[in-house]
C-alpha cells in the first residue's frame, strides 16, 4: 500500500533544520523540492518536503565528488578489464571473478553522468523512467559486487587451504559469475515494476534509490529483505570465509615452526626475510582491507534503510542521506586497487604496457629460491602465492 498523490505532495511541517538553507530573493525559506516539474511532484516523498532547500556549495560539493570519483572508476576498473582479459598469463579461473567484480563496478558507474544532469537541472530528468533507470543500475551494480565479494572471500579460503585441488575450476567460476548477476536481479527488478518496494528520490532529491520512508508493513517487510539478501548473507560468508582462512594459516604456520624445531633449524621456509611480515599478517592484514571495503560500502545504506523505517525518520536529514551513496561510488573506485593492484602479475603486465604510470614491479625469481616460494604475497586472485612452477 502506498501514499496517495496528496499526502506526497499536500504541505508538510519542516521536519527539522539540521542542514543549512536557502532562500529566495525576498527572503523566505524554500522547501525540498519545491523547483520541481509539476508532472514530478509526485514523485517527492512527504518526508523530504520537511526540509529547507540545501545550498548551493553542499550541491557543488557533491558535484565535484562525482566527478573525481567517475573518473578514478572508468580508469581503474577499465584498466582491470583491459589488462585481466587480454594478458594470457592473467586467464585464470580466479581472475574471472576479480574481471565480474570490474565490471560490477564499472556498472556502478553508468548511473554518474545521470546525477551530473539531475544535479545541473535541480529534478530528475526524465521522471519515473529517469529515476527507475538510476536506481535499478547502482542495485545491480551494488549486490552484484557484494555477492562477488563473498564468492572471492570463498575462492580464496579454498585455494589457501587446498593449493593442490582446491581450486575452483573455470566451470565452478562461471557457475558463480552466472549466480551474482541473478542474485542481484530479484531486488534490483521488483522495486522497478512495483511489484514489491519501489524507487523514489532521495537526498537533494537528484539521486534515486528504493523506498524505506513509507510508513507501512510492505515497506518495512521489503526492508528487512533486502537487507538480509544484500547485506547480512553476504557479509557472514565473507567474514567465514575469511576466519576459516586465517585460522588455517596460523595453524599451517605453527606447524612449521614447530618442525623446524625439532630439525633445529631457523626456518623450513626457503626465502626467509627477518624485514618482512609474516605470512599471517600479510592476509590478515589484506583480509581487513576487503572486509573494511565492504563495511564502507554498505553499512551506511544499510544504517540509513532501518532508522528510516524502523527509527527516527527526523535524523535522515537530506545530507546525511547522501552519504552512504557517496560511500558506495567511492567503493567502486577503490576495488580495482585493492584487488588487482596487489597482484604481482598485473603490476608487470601495467609495467610493460604503461609505463608513465610508474610502476615498479620486483620480477618473480626463476631459480630453485623462486621456485619454493610458498603462501608469500597477497595476490589480487589468491590472497597469496602458492606453490609455483
Amino acid at each position: 500500500m502506498y501514499l496517495s498523490q496528496d499526502e506526497l505532495v499536500g504541505p508538510q511541517p519542516y521536519a527539522s533544520y539540521l542542514n543549512d538553507s536557502s532562500g529566495d530573493a525576498s527572503g523566505s525559506v524554500l522547501p525540498l523540492g519545491h523547483d520541481y516539474p509539476a508532472e514530478y511532484q509526485h514523485m517527492v516523498h512527504a518526508h523530504w518536503r520537511g526540509f529547507r532547500q540545501p545550498p548551493i556549495y553542499y550541491r557543488a560539493g557533491i558535484y565535484i565528488a562525482f566527478c573525481v570519483l567517475m573518473f578514478l572508476n572508468i580508469f581503474g576498473n577499465g584498466l582491470v578489464i583491459w589488462i585481466f582479459s587480454t594478458s594470457k598469463s592473467l586467464r585464470t579461473p580466479s581472475n574471472l571473478l576479480i574481471l565480474n567484480l570490474a565490471i560490477f563496478d564499472l556498472f556502478m558507474c553508468t548511473n554518474m553522468p545521470q546525477y551530473l544532469v539531475n544535479a545541473t537541472l535541480g529534478y530528475i530528468a526524465g521522471g519515473d523512467l529517469g529515476c527507475e533507470i538510476y536506481a535499478l543500475c547502482g542495485g545491480i551494480a551494488g549486490m552484484g559486487a557484494s555477492s562477488t565479494n563473498a564468492f572471492i572471500a570463498f575462492d580464496r579460503y579454498k585455494t589457501i587451504s587446498n593449493p593442490i585441488d582446491g581450486r575452483l575450476s573455470y566451470g565452478q567460476i562461471i557457475l558463480c559469475i552466472i549466480f551474482t548477476w541473478m542474485w542481484a536481479t530479484p531486488f534490483s527488478v521488483l522495486p522497478l515494476f512495483q511489484i514489491w518496494g519501489r524507487y523514489l528520490p532521495e537526498g537533494y532529491l537528484t539521486t534515486c534509490t528504493f523506498d524505506y520512508l513509507t510508513n507501512t508493513d510492505e515497506t518495512r517487510l521489503f526492508v528487512r529483505t533486502i537487507f538480509v539478501w544484500a547485506y547480512v548473507i553476504p557479509m557472514t560468508m565473507i567474514l567465514v570465509s575469511y576466519y576459516k582462512l586465517f585460522t588455517h594459516v596460523r595453524t599451517h604456520e605453527r606447524m612449521l615452526a614447530d618442525q623446524a624445531k625439532k630439525m633445529n633449524v631457523k626456518s623450513l621456509s626457503a626465502n626467509v626475510n627477518n624485514d618482512s611480515m609474516s605470512v599471517e599478517l600479510r592476509i590478515a592484514k589484506a583480509a581487513l582491507i576487503i572486509y573494511m571495503l565492504f563495511v564502507l560500502a554498505w553499512t551506511p545504506y544499510s544504517v540509513v534503510a532501518l532508522i528510516g523505517c524502523f527509527g527516527e525518520q527526523q535524523l535522515i536529514t537530506p545530507f546525511i542521506s547522501m552519504l552512504p551513496m557517496l560511500a558506495c561510488k567511492s567503493v567502486s573506485c577503490l576495488d580495482p586497487w585493492v584487488y588487482a593492484t596487489s597482484h604481482p602479475k598485473y603490476r608487470l603486465e601495467l609495467e610493460r604496457r604503461l609505463p608513465w604510470l610508474g610502476i615498479r614491479e620486483k620480477h618473480a625469481s626463476t631459480g630453485p629460491t623462486g621456485a619454493q616460494e610458498s603462501v608469500a604475497s597477497v595476490s589480487g586472485d589468491t590472497l597469496a602465492m602458492s606453490v609455483q612452477n
